[in-house]
């Protein structure tokens, strides 16, 4: 197993957080994913290897922007 943490611009409430995660829980090889609004960050177990840029894709495709730490 794998784990990934994303952070994520637009998350607003608990409504986002399952957008999110019914979006990427539905990726072949996710085992699980966690939404934080909170923290802006989704934390995804991987029971395979996935590109992280496909999960990131999936998440913009719905309207929330994925960006990298710095």
């Amino acid at each position: 197993m794998k784990e990934i943490v994303l952070n994520v611009k637009g998350m607003m409430c608990g409504g986002c957080e399952n957008r999110i995660q019914n979006v990427v829980k539905n990726i072949e090889g996710v085992e699980n994913v966690v939404a934080n609004h909170n923290t802006g960050k989704v934390t995804i177990t991987l029971n395979n290897d996935i590109e992280k840029e496909i999960i990131a894709e999936a998440i913009n495709d719905i309207g929330y922007e994925v960006v990298e730490e710095g």
